[in-house]
């Protein structure tokens, strides 16, 4: 097949009889089971962001954004709606502190309430859900203009590198840098996707895979540490990752070992590009160093799947994530076009035109 179809839509928002809630798929348990949670609390809202059932920063704020109207339905109607829908954003914005998607459909929710104004219970309810079913398309509308917009960089005979999962499952739907791979692969062009397996979690293996076969893409997983090895033999010929948060200046910050990657492009002589919408963008962080990178349990690392692998006791060091610095980066690709070179400037100049350009300086 040519394409996930219907769309692959990794969280939505139901409201049967049998349900009211947010619904996503458990992408803990892919690719040997497709199975959904259904969170119904904030609580569970704030643990499937930080156990990663729910990942990737576009997906991580729609989660946000619905998991404040959870929390208005756990509390009722004889609450203060408006010091309810407060206290979840404080406590939604500790789940995970790298993706900047998180903070920014928070914020979205907290401005919508105080617009408001003093409404009931119900009417605020109501169009706080608007808000967040907006939050969730605008984000499907801009993964769609980011696939359109990055197609023509994926050569045709080609073969493409990519770090991590910045599919579907990382957003509202198609994703970030795997829909740059969709829109080509709809267009016609025959290419290769080289995966890396991503530890310690295997999004790579377990998450990006999955999607692309399922979308009939050509697709190979490597070991992380192949990368350099399937570059030196001009297999991969241009790599594209996503972003959890990206700096003013141009750095971005993504899951760990996309510094490396990005390191060993720049050695062989590929170009190495971003893709990520614009809600990504933290313009109020002058670069890189003031992105804060998230430090998860030893046991992840301790372990291959639940096998352990090194001494229970030894001492670990596991970042969820790694910056990789403006100047390896050779575009970064946003719904509203590319920004190339990549610069403070250039990027401001994208973020701030009135109509969408195709791109800011040359790609």
């Amino acid at each position: 097949m040519s394409s996930i179809s219907p769309p692959l839509r990794p969280l939505r928002w139901v409201d049967s009889s049998e349900f009211t809630g947010l619904e996503l798929i458990d992408q803990t348990q892919l690719p040997t089971e497709l199975t959904h949670l259904q969170c119904d609390t904030v609580e569970s809202v704030w643990h499937a962001i930080k156990r990663l059932s729910v990942r990737g920063a576009p997906a991580i704020g729609v989660a946000a954004a619905y998991g404040v109207i959870v929390a208005l339905n756990e509390a009722g109607r004889e609450t203060a709606w408006r010091t309810t829908v407060e206290k979840a954003c404080d406590y939604l914005a500790t789940s995970r502190p790298t993706a900047v998607n998180l903070f920014w459909a928070l914020d979205r929710m907290r401005a919508k309430a105080t617009d408001l104004g003093d409404v009931e219970f119900d009417a605020a309810r109501d169009a706080l859900l608007t808000e967040a079913h907006s939050i969730r398309d605008e984000d499907a509308a801009m993964c769609a203009a980011i696939g359109n917009a990055g197609k023509h960089l994926i050569p045709d005979g080609g073969g493409v590198l990519t770090h991590c999962n910045a599919g579907a499952l990382a957003t509202s739907e198609r994703g970030t840098a795997l829909s740059v791979m969709y829109a080509a692969h709809e267009a016609g062009t025959k290419f290769t996707v080289y995966a890396d397996e991503t530890r310690p979690l295997l999004q790579g293996a377990r998450l990006t895979t999955w999607e692309l076969t399922q979308a009939g893409v050509d697709t190979v997983l490597i070991c992380d540490n192949m990368a350099a090895v399937v570059m030196r033999e001009k297999k991969v010929h241009v790599v594209v990752t996503g972003a959890d948060r990206i700096a003013a200046n141009g750095d971005a910050a993504n899951k760990i070992g996309t510094y490396g990657v990005a390191l060993l492009a720049r050695a062989h002589g590929i170009p190495f590009y971003v893709a990520a919408p614009s809600s990504t963008f933290d313009l109020t962080l002058d670069s890189g160093a003031g992105i804060p990178i998230e430090e998860r349990d030893g046991d992840e690392i301790r372990a291959f799947g639940e096998r352990p692998t090194a001494p229970a006791g030894v001492r670990c060091y596991n970042p969820a994530f790694d910056v990789t610095p403006a100047e390896l980066i050779a575009g970064i690709i946003t719904e509203k076009g590319h920004i190339s070179p990549v610069s403070e400037a250039n990027i401001r100049q994208l973020l701030t035109a009135t109509a969408p350009p195709t791109a800011v300086g040359t790609v």
